[in-house]
């Protein structure tokens, strides 16, 4: 039986799952904004962006978008308005953006004598197709647990399409061959388009201003509130199997601070887990703490709720293991346009078209990102960023013997000035820009193996009157890298226990457009 519009709904979490189930409860569902509540332990909504440093901006990560894939991201900013203008909505913001300053990547991958690489060769041998068709056309149930290389020859990983494949998810070779295959076949259409990143949408400001603030201001003048600072700790079940969420144990400030009877009509969904968990951040002079010890609470409850039941999930696959899930970022602040002039000249790209350029032969796998500029609303004049991560940061650099991990951001600044080469400006580089470092314990826990039952669904069999969200619950055939990931899961939710009947777009199948399918097969399987 659908959900009364007015029972309370409480969201546990204040990341852009949260966001759009709240979104989606008051434009699809009715539900009175003030009958909602997001209980969210940070001090501010979705940990997308950190405070500035020392004066420098920080990023913590770069979410691409695509016209392809983005169906149920798309389908919630076509309704909400951007601050500057609300006759336009945010859909319609990028859309204007990106048909003024469209992606074409002209420097993809650099090689080791910095000459920049033809990335349109994509290097994969007869072995290594056949090798990709496998693995495309093997069920789910039959590569199981297994990791990406149980399928492919080293040789496979020293090519173009795997270094341009890796650095633009953040896959490793020990992370799932199930997710590898779901994104092959969620982003087909990229194959001969991989080298130039031309189907990525960027935002015109990062995604904090550009996406999570008009949502949150669009929540706010509903009547939408948010308990910052609180924590869910705990969450009682009732019933056969645990069918009912009856109570939320919260947490303030480290001590206990009541809880939440949900009363019959009442609701909560869950945001399991945290990709941004126990993040920490270091500067010019200090190394960012590699926490261990889960301060964070996302994954505490959902280690709690597990017990309830079997089809809640195991967490551990995917928090087990820091080793395999850390990965470290950095944002250059600079006082003038020196170095992005720089980097203009010699990638032939303005900022915000290159996308993600990366040398392919650093011993870190060091990739950036140069984004249009101003990249955030309160950007200074005369002030530049650039984004950048590692996707091997543990071994010592080619340029500063440390690993990424063990370097402050001076230290990673001269590790990209000695692979940039630019020795006759390094000096007043250096003396003009602020670094912040970002590491993330857990970046790469969305891609850890897991097996079929490890990840919940978002509404479990039975559920009463709770579901799951985020990046950790099971939605067949998704890409669990991406930002419709998460909001295709607050959809589901949403529609499932508020019987919305306007249905939910069908994701995107590349393979089912003969176009797309003959133009992936050509390019990477012929």
């Amino acid at each position: 039986m659908p959900a009364s519009k007015h029972s309370k709904v409480h969201l546990v979490g204040g990341g852009i799952a949260s966001l759009a189930a709240a979104a989606f409860l008051v434009r699809d569902a009715g539900v009175p904004g003030e009958n909602v509540r997001i209980l969210e332990q940070r001090p501010a909504a979705d940990g997308a962006r950190a405070p500035t440093r020392e004066g420098g901006h920080v990023t913590r990560y770069d979410p691409m978008f695509e016209d392809e894939h983005c169906v149920c991201l798309w389908n919630l900013l076509e309704t909400i308005p951007t601050p500057d203008d609300p006759a336009v909505s945010v859909r319609q913001e990028i859309r204007a953006f990106n048909a003024e300053r469209p992606t074409h990547a002209r420097a993809r991958l650099v090689n080791g004598d910095r000459t920049i690489a033809d990335a349109s060769e994509l290097g994969l041998d007869a072995r290594d197709r056949v090798d990709l068709t496998r693995l495309l056309a093997l069920p789910e149930r039959l590569i199981g647990t297994r990791r990406v290389d149980d399928f492919f020859r080293p040789h496979f990983f020293t090519t173009h399409f795997w270094c341009m494949w890796s650095t633009t998810f953040a896959f490793q070779a020990w992370h799932s061959a199930v997710e590898l295959k779901r994104h092959l076949l969620a982003f087909v259409q990229d194959f001969d388009r991989l080298h130039t990143l031309s189907g990525v949408r960027r935002t015109r400001y990062d995604p904090y201003d550009s996406v999570v603030r008009p949502i949150r201001e669009w929540l706010t003048a509903r009547g939408v509130r948010t308990d910052f600072g609180v924590t869910v700790a705990d969450a009682d079940f009732s019933g056969p199997a645990a069918r009912r969420l009856s109570r939320l144990h919260l947490r303030r400030d480290g001590a206990e601070a009541g809880t939440i009877e949900l009363g019959e009509d009442d609701y909560a969904f869950l945001t399991l887990g945290s990709a941004s968990a126990d993040t920490a951040y270091g500067d010019s002079t200090t190394v960012p703490e590699l926490v261990r010890g889960r301060r964070d609470g996302s994954w505490r409850l959902w280690e709690s709720i597990a017990r309830n039941a079997p089809d809640f999930g195991r967490p551990t696959a995917f928090c087990g293991n820091i080793e395999e899930t850390r990965r470290e970022s950095f944002t250059l602040t600079t006082t003038g346009s020196l170095l992005l002039d720089r980097i203009q000249k010699y990638t032939g790209n303005v900022p915000g078209e290159g996308a993600l350029m990366t040398w392919k032969d650093s011993r870190w796998l060091l990739s950036v990102a140069v984004p249009p500029q101003p990249h955030f609303r309160d950007q200074e004049e005369d002030t530049y960023t650039l984004w950048g991560y590692a996707l091997s940061g543990g071994v010592p650099g080619d340029h500063v013997p440390k690993t990424m991990d063990a370097c402050t951001g001076a230290e990673v600044l001269d590790e990209l000035l000695g692979h940039l080469g630019f020795d006759d400006i390094a000096d007043e580089v250096r003396e003009t820009t602020r670094v912040t470092t970002v590491q993330m314990p857990y970046a790469g826990a969305p891609f850890q193996r897991r097996a079929a039952s490890d990840r919940p669904l978002v509404v479990p069999d039975g559920a009463v009157n709770f579901a799951f969200l985020g990046r950790f619950v099971e939605i067949p055939e998704g890409a669990v890298s991406t930002v419709e990931y998460a909001v295709r899961s607050a959809m589901i939710a949403v529609h499932h226990h508020f019987g919305v009947d306007r249905g939910i777009p069908p994701m995107y199948h590349g393979l089912s457009d003969p176009e797309v399918a003959r133009s992936a097969l050509r390019t990477a399987l012929a």
